[in-house]
């Protein structure tokens, strides 16, 4: 059975916080985060985290910029996010 990137981040002990999860969670669902659907099905927390999600859109994958990003650059930081946040070795 395939499992969803959230269930590997749980059960790998991950510090993200439920925001954070809810993020990775629904990213990819389109209905919810471009036309409010299916809000009426949420909880108070829910509506909460779907704020940050719309925070996090802006800087998504899809999000275009002309700014050449240096990977070697950025690397450090975005590996001791990974540190803070999981362990060094993730069970998949």
């Amino acid at each position: 059975m395939a499992r969803s990137n959230v269930q590997v981040a749980k059960e790998n002990g991950t510090t993200l916080p439920k925001a954070g999860l809810f993020i990775i969670r629904y990213h990819s669902f389109y209905p919810l985060h471009k036309e409010n659907a299916y809000t009426h099905l949420m909880n108070e927390e829910d509506c909460e985290n779907l704020k940050w999600l719309h925070v996090f859109n802006k800087y998504d994958l899809y999000s275009k910029s002309k700014v050449h990003v240096d990977v070697e650059e950025v690397k450090p930081y975005y590996l001791s996010l990974i540190e803070k946040y999981f362990p060094a070795k993730l069970k998949w």
